[in-house]
């Protein structure tokens, strides 16, 4: 933050009940760097989407823009000049992205170039119909500070940890998306499930699934969602048949990875236990093949 180009911002830090000193650290800061950083407490300790929340809601009255930097992820020093820009020439625009590097990769490609404003819904629908994600995380985006303050609470904790996108998806109903072509975000890779590489690709298919029945029927025609709808639960419920198997056979169990698909499932309504998973077993065996889905089993 210190080393942005763009000058006129204010930074502010929310210690969350920290015990590891890191609050004294931005107290330090904060002293040597008068009206950039402002420190503020919570009064009790608060879960991280209240986290979230909070900070969001200590924003100047003024201000016109709001951007988040997620702990230990990264801006580059054109971000918030890059951005803003953006923001200040397209008055429609109510969120700006641009390239984001997450470890070692660049995502959140998909638009031509240059394309610095896009309808909202045709965003949405790219992801809906294409697979094109291009909210990436908290970090990787600028907002509209009206409508920060358009939203109390601005997160939802019920979409926990896909709260950023869900709420992406809400403001697009009337905002337009805005785009800058330049990597000026890194995000921290979260470190995978311990139980299996093959994890990662149903995150993904539940990120679709939640998120389409959530927001699908407010950018797509009935005829798309249904189609989309079908396709989604039969990648996302069969693939967690196969690997259940995979993990029944293993005799490995990851309580936590349950648990989280099973709550990410509940906010859109759906359940998923073995009842759900043996009636989707027949499916996941056609996909994958008698012998293939056999030498799964058998290994």
């Amino acid at each position: 933050m210190l080393r942005q180009t763009y000058e006129n911002w204010e930074y502010i830090l929310v210690d969350n009940h920290s015990t590891d000193g890191s609050g004294a650290i931005a107290a330090g800061y904060a002293s040597r760097f008068p009206g950039k950083l402002r420190i503020v407490r919570t009064e009790s300790f608060l879960s991280q989407i209240q986290n979230y929340n909070f900070a969001l809601s200590c924003i100047a009255p003024d201000s016109k823009f709001c951007k988040m930097v997620q702990a230990d992820d990264w801006i580059f020093p054109d971000c918030i000049r890059s951005m803003v820009e953006v923001a200040g020439a397209h008055p429609a625009v109510g969120i700006v992205a641009a390239y984001e590097l997450e470890g070692e990769d660049v995502h959140l490609d998909g638009l031509p170039y240059p394309s610095p404003e896009t309808p909202g819904r045709d965003i949405c629908r790219l992801y809906f119909l294409r697979h094109k994600y291009l909210f990436g995380s908290a970090t990787s985006l600028l907002m509209r500070s009206e409508l920060v303050r358009s939203r109390v609470p601005f997160y939802e904790e019920r979409y926990m940890p896909f709260e950023d996108g869900h709420a992406c998806f809400d403001l697009l109903k009337t905002w337009n998306f805005g785009f800058v072509h330049q990597v000026l975000t890194y995000t921290r890779r979260q470190p995978g499930s311990m139980i299996s590489p093959a994890i990662s690709s149903e995150l993904e298919l539940l990120i679709q699934l939640t998120m389409l029945v959530a927001h699908g029927q407010d950018y797509l025609s009935e005829q798309e969602y249904v189609r989309c709808l079908a396709l989604a639960e039969r990648r996302y419920f069969s693939g967690m048949a196969r690997l259940a198997c995979i993990l029944r056979k293993n005799q490995r169990k990851d309580a936590y990875f349950w648990k989280f698909h099973k709550q990410a499932l509940a906010s859109v309504n759906y359940a998923l236990n073995w009842g759900v998973l043996i009636k989707w077993l027949p499916r996941a065996v056609i996909d994958k093949g008698w012998r293939k889905f056999w030498a799964i089993w058998d290994n």
